[in-house]
Formats: C-alpha cells, structure tokens, sequence
C-alpha cells in the first residue's frame, strides 16, 4: 500500500507542475459558474416577474441541477473532454521516455503501478468534486429549502463518471507510447460506451448486453438523488474490468506466453464482469435509497400499499402491440429497455413481476389508414408497415392467431398491457394524451383490480332519454365514463360503468351510486317506486336536471328535502352567454380531494351551460352540504325562464368549444366562424343586455346553491346524494372547455370519489415542493458571476502560476 500511495504522491506531482492539469481545473470552474449563474438568472427573472410564472417555479433544485437540463447532465456531457487530456500521458509518457523498464525491473509489481496513478487521478478528480462541492452549496444558500441530499447524491454520481473515464484513459494510455493517440483512443472508446446502447436493440441477447455495457444515462440515477446499487456496481465492476485490461496488458508486455492464453485473460475478466453486472441488475438483488426531500423517485405511500398487498404472488405483464397502430413505437424491441425503466420502481418492492411482449397486426382504431392506403388488404398494409419499420411479418400474429389466444377488439387493437395475478385479469391502456402511459394512479387501480372481486360500480339510469354513456356527443358522458383511451375515464381510475333500465330492470344492490342524468320525459310508477326504494334503503346518488324540467325531477327530490327553482340561473358576462354559470367550490367541496382543494386555491370554477338553482328545505332529513356556488354580485335565478331568443341577443360571442382530450375533436357549432346562426347585438343597440335582474317577476340574487351534497346515517352507514341544478357540468364538451380555467373534471371525479369513501381513484399525488423560491437579488447574483467566473478562476491562475514558476526556477 506505501509503494501505490507514493506512486501516487508522485504522478500527483507531474500532473499540479504541469499547465494542462491547472487549466482544466480554470476551465472547468469557469464552465460550472457560467451554467450555474445562467440558470439562476433565468429562474430569478421568472420570479421577478411574478403573475402565474410563479405557479411554475416549484423543484428548483431539481430543475436548476438535475437531469435532462440542468447543469450536472450538461457538465457530464462535456467531462469526457477533458480527462484524456490528463490521462493521455499517465502511462504513455513512461513507455515514450524509456522509464518503464525502470519500473520493470524495480521491486515493484505491475498492479501497484496501476493502481497508484489510478490513485492520483482518484484525488485530481477529487479536485473536480469540489467544485462542485461549491457550487452545491451555494445551491443550498440561493435556494429556499433546496433538496440538499439530490445535491450531494449527484456528486457521489459524477465522482463515479469521473473515475470510470480516469480507468478507460489509464487503460489507453497502457497501448501506445504516444499521447495524443491515448487521448484519441480514449475518446473513441468513450464514444463507443456511450453509443452501444442504441446499437442492435432489435436482437434479445445483444440488446442486453450493449445496454449494460452502455455508460449513456447510467448516472442519471444519482443526478436525480437515487442510489442503487446496480448502478453503484456497475461503475466498479467496469472501472475494475479496466484496471484489470491494463494490468494484463503491462504483464503482458513482460512475458513470453500464446497470444491464446493472453486473450483469455481479457476474456475471462470481460465474462466475470457482465456475470456480476447480471446479477447485481436482477430487482431481487438491488437495494435502493432515495435521497430526495419528498422521495421523488419512490411510489407513494398508496401505491406502495397496493403493492404490498399482492404478497409474494407473481405478476405477469403481456404487452399486446399491433404493428398497425399509432403507439407501436413505443413497443418496438428496441424500446424494451426503456418499458422496463417505467417498471423500475414497482419492481423495486415486487421483484417477482414477469414481462412478456406479443407482436401481431389487425385493424387499428384509426379507420383514416385504410382511407389513405386505398386498395390495399390487411395483410398487404401490414407488409408495407413491416418493411417500413424492417422487420420480419413473419414474427407477427395475424388477425386469426392472435384471436385465438385474446380478443384485443373490445380495446380497439391498441397496445395495452393484460395483467394476470392468482387466477385474475385486467387491462393497463395507454392513453391519447402527452404522457402516454399509465402513471401511478392507473396502475395502482389495474392492481387494485386485480386483487379485489368488487369494484365500485356507478351504474347509470336509462330509459327516460337520459345522458347517454356510450356517445361522443357534446351533452353525452362517454369521456367521463368509459372511454378507454382517456386517462381520466372512471373506468381507468378504477370504478366498474354501466346501464341500468329503470322500467325492466331492479337497480342492482351492489352498486356504489346511482346516476339519474337529464331524464326528458317522467318516470313511470314502475320505475319511480325503485328509485324511492333504493333512496330508502340507503344508496347513494347522483341527480343531475336541467331547467325547463324541473316537473320531472322535483318529484323524486322532494322526500330529500331539496328542489330545483323555477327558471334557470342566469350570470352577466362580458364574454359568454348569460345562461353560462361558473360556480366557485365550497371549502366543502375542496376537503373531498387533495386536487380539488388545489383548483379551489386557485379560484377555478365549475362550468355550467344552463343550470337551474337548488333551493334546500329547513329541518329536512339530510344535512345539505353546499359544493359549488354562484357569485353574488353578477348571477341570480330568473324565475320566468327566458326564450332562447332573447338568450341569443344578450349573449356577447361564445367562443366554440372543443375537446382536448383523447386526441378526438368534439366541437360546438354554435360559436364564431363555425357557419351557426350566432346573433349579436348591434353596436348602435343602446340596451343589449335584455335579461335584467327583476325581483317583481320573483327573481331571486344570488349566491345560489348549483350542486349540493346531502348526508344521513341510515342502516348503520352514511348515505350520501349529490344533486345539481345542470347536467352539462359532466358532459364531454364541458370537460374539454378550454376558454375558461374549469375544475369540472377534478369536480366530477371527486364526487364519485366521494361516493367511493375516497378509495378510488387512488390518491398519488405528492406533498408541495418547498423548494419554491431564490433567496438571491439582482445584486447578488452579479457578485456570484463576478466570483465563479472572475475572482475564483483568477486566483486558481496567479497559484497555479507561482508553482509553475517555481518549479521551473528549480
């Protein structure tokens, strides 16, 4: 251990009297400086600004710091610059100068010399630790709250790249006696690790083996504050295989042995390092920590849960991928590596979760492929896509194979993933938004579902032209309920939908609620005495009316103590109709779920196109719990409801609506440029505002209850009821209104997560960030660039000077 330690001592000597390695150290502090107080500046002029900037400004450390775009991933990608410079010479120099045979025939041994200049390149990267050591904790100053164990995690992560590089140049430096050819080589190889694992990912075997070998990404882990020790082995285990390369290749040099036994060295160090890489990679073998303040990088505590539950059961997950739809990028062979990335943190606590992957074609949900590839068959548009992609249609199922093991119709041919546990199966879409796949609330259903014989089921009456489930239309459901490539659809977020007909079916007893929604025409006494019945008993309950339709619906409200006014409600706006109501959430309404007490932070609304007001009886048998109400100062009920006519003249231009969700366009024809019959007031028209407040004609000022929550124990357990005032607040076109800052979707989940005591949909959501804010002024941040790169950097120059100076005086 002396003899490496002064070899050590030694090579640290030539490296700090040398200019290049003081230039580096210059170079690479001004580079630090520079990313850092540039990214400080654009944060600090977004909080300067104010306004809903700072909505925005949340994980600055992470966003300051952290990967893909912040100054740790930036000045990774640029290390590898600079340690061939440095390594070039570790043992070029020696073989150049003739000093090798020196070392040959002193008593010391080939690995001491190895790992002795290893050693000193171990501290000179050090040095580079250290400055960024600084700058991490002038992070912790400049930021509130900053996330002080992602920072020094991410240090752990870029020493271990550090000395990885520092082993691969020594190694290259071992094969030739001139410098800059070691630099070059050390370069190419660098290139090469980065690059192999984007090489030959169609290929099973191959694709793992270039992704381990891969050093492109590994240290992300540790930039966003992860340690695992599949990632800490992996750099030892390739820093060693290096280490070992260039202790054979000095040895190698000395003996006089077959090339056979010499390659064999190589190779069976290449081979123990891929074996210990394996199973140091299996999710039964890794251990991880999460140094972040919130645990960023760990499921949350529900999901955990959910996971706990399983046991010790195994998990198999069938990816279904069809050559022909839209999301067959994503489940290419060469993205397997990174389908399993997404799995990482569930197999970190259920290791024991198997992953298969089908490939077939059949006809896609998208019917424009066949439009615009007229003439062709099935199996010639799935020829043409195979040689598209160039791969073999032989690996593919056809229609009838693939039918014969699974129908994938009903899931409209997409990609999705069948989950099968202890004798159970579910589906796990993907989704037409921007984030694609399921996230850890949708997944924590799918394995709800797995585990459990009953979901809650919301059941939906019919008969009575009710709201239909299964439409696309403007006034229809379909999105809220179970359309299945809409992640928010109740049928992802764990609740069972279905269809109740009142006249020829009992409402099933196992239901969560039931769902009354915009019945056109009375019911029956058949169908009345079951939802009486039912009310009676205990269920709960959704009833949706709209105005002009009050004579239909009071009738069932009035035993609940409740009742829809007479008219509608009507609001004075500027830009929309007046029969378009935005109701604010109640603190009520904000306790039901954690996203919608953030809407009501947040002031959001609920959109209402037409609603009547609710008026609520004293003394009646339910507690009534307000959940959205009008403003008063610009909103009042008009008891004489008023014709569609004058509606048309005091509304001022509507923008059309249109849907965002789901990638399918649902529009409303109504709105300017659409071709509709929009009306408008004149500009020479002295009164446009026709629907004036008149309490003579028995109009009633606002605030007005739209939605209201009733309560009451009964046979041992809460009953719970929702009634408003208008239907529309559900339907496909007022949950994609886009003009308007709505919560109607949060608003709409958190009443059927109220029916389901909040079980569903599961709560992933994480605590607020602390580390919202700079703790830093205009002032200071011009000191920081004057310091990082000015003061600093120059009196790392006059040191490095003096020394230099000096020892070439001696």
């Amino acid at each position: 251990m002396k003899t490496i330690l002064k070899i050590a001592r030694t090579e640290l000597a030539l490296l700090f009297y040398s200019p290049i390695a003081w230039f580096l150290l210059i170079a690479f502090l001004f580079q630090s400086g520079l990313m850092y107080t540039s990214t400080l500046e654009g944060t600090l002029t977004t909080q300067d600004l104010g306004g809903m900037g700072l909505k925005y400004l949340e994980l600055l450390t992470y966003r300051t710091f952290g990967p893909p775009y912040g100054i740790w991933p930036r000045l990774v990608r640029s290390l590898y610059l600079y340690l061939p410079l440095l390594t070039m010479g570790l043992m070029s120099r020696e073989i150049n100068a003739g000093t090798i045979r020196l070392l040959y025939s002193s008593p010391i041994k080939v690995r001491e010399i190895i790992f002795g200049k290893f050693l000193s390149m171990m501290v000179y990267n050090l040095a580079l630790i250290i400055i960024l050591a600084f700058i991490s904790v002038l992070g912790i100053f400049n930021i509130q709250h900053a996330d002080a164990g992602m920072l020094f995690t991410s240090l752990l992560g870029v020493y271990l790249l550090l000395c990885t590089y520092a082993a691969i140049g020594l190694f290259m430096s071992c094969l030739t006696s001139y410098q800059v050819v070691a630099a070059l080589s050390t370069l190419v190889v660098l290139a090469a690790l980065s690059y192999i694992g984007e090489l030959w990912q169609d290929i099973d075997f191959v694709r793992d083996l270039a992704y381990f070998l891969s050093i492109e990404g590994r240290a992300n882990h540790l930039l966003l504050g992860l340690i695992s020790t599949r990632d800490i082995v992996y750099f030892l285990v390739i820093i060693g295989m290096f280490l070992a390369f260039a202790i054979y290749k000095l040895r190698g040099d000395r003996e006089s042995r077959p090339w056979v036994v010499k390659a064999g060295r190589y190779v069976l160090v290449f081979a123990g390092t891929l074996t210990i890489g394996y199973i140091s990679s299996r999710p039964s073998m890794t251990g991880y920590i999460d140094t972040t303040t919130n645990k960023y990088l760990t499921l949350t505590a529900n999901a955990q849960k959910v996971i706990k539950e399983m046991g010790n059961k195994p998990l198999e997950v069938t990816s279904y991928i069809n050559l022909l739809d839209g999301r067959y990028w994503y489940g290419k062979p060469e993205q397997r590596n990174t389908d399993l990335a997404r799995w990482e943190p569930y197999l970190r606590f259920k290791p024991d979760i198997k992953f298969r992957y089908v490939y077939y074609y059949d006809s896609p949900a998208d019917k424009n492929l066949f439009k615009y590839n007229p003439g062709l068959t099935l199996p010639q548009l799935a020829e043409r896509y195979a040689k598209s992609f160039k791969v073999d249609l032989s690996s593919f199922k056809t229609p009838a194979e693939i039918r014969r093991t699974i129908d994938l119709r009903p899931e409209q041919n997409r990609y999705v993933m069948d989950l099968h546990y202890d004798g159970h199966q579910t589906f796990l879409r993907l989704f037409d938004d921007r984030d694609v796949f399921p996230s850890e609330t949708e997944t924590s259903a799918a394995l709800k579902r797995l585990m459990r014989a009953k979901m809650p089921k919301i059941v939906f009456a019919q008969g009575e032209s009710e709201r239909s489930i299964d439409k696309l239309g403007d006034r229809h459901f379909k999105y809220l309920t179970n359309a299945i490539s809409f992640r928010y659809s109740l049928v992802n977020q764990g609740f069972d939908v279905s269809k109740v007909f009142l006249h020829d079916e009992d409402i099933p007893e196992d239901i969560t609620a039931l769902v009354i929604a915009d019945p056109k025409m009375a019911f029956d006494s058949v169908s009345r005495r079951k939802i009486q019945r039912y009310i009676a008993d205990g269920g709960n309950l959704l009833i949706a009316g709209e105005p002009g339709r009050q004579d239909i619906v009071n009738p069932l409200l009035a035993p609940l103590g409740i009742r829809m006014m007479e008219g509608m409600m009507v609001e004075r706006n500027n830009d929309f109709s007046p029969q378009l109501i935005q109701p604010y959430l109640t603190t009520d309404a904000a306790a039901i779920t954690r996203q919608l007490n953030e809407d009501f932070k947040d002031s959001l609304v609920v959109a209402m196109h037409g609603a009547a007001g609710l008026s609520v009886s004293r003394g009646g048998p339910f507690t009534a719990i307000p959940l959205a109400m009008t403003a008063r100062e610009r909103s009042w009920n008009k008891k004489v409801r008023p014709d569609e006519n004058m509606i048309e003249l005091a509304e001022d231009e509507e923008a059309p609506r249109s849907m965002g969700m789901g990638g399918i366009a649902v529009a409303i024809s109504d709105g300017p440029g659409s071709g509709g019959n929009n009306k408008k007031p004149a500009a020479s028209d002295p009164n446009p505002d026709l629907l004036r407040y008149d309490s003579s004609q028995g109009d009633q000022r606002g605030p007005l209850p739209a939605v209201v929550g009733l309560t009451r124990t009964i046979n041992g357990r809460e009953q719970r009821i929702v009634v408003a005032g208008d239907a529309d607040f559900l339907s496909n076109a007022e949950l994609g209104r886009y003009n308007i800052k709505t919560c109607n979707f949060d608003f709409s989940t958190a009443i059927f997560s109220w029916f389901a005591h909040g079980e569903f949909p599961i709560d992933t959501s994480r605590p607020p960030s602390q580390d919202k804010r700079l703790d830093i002024t205009d002032s200071g941040l011009a000191f920081l660039k004057v310091m990082l790169m000015g003061i600093l950097p120059g009196l790392l120059l006059i040191f490095g000077s003096i020394l230099l100076i000096r020892r070439k005086r001696k």
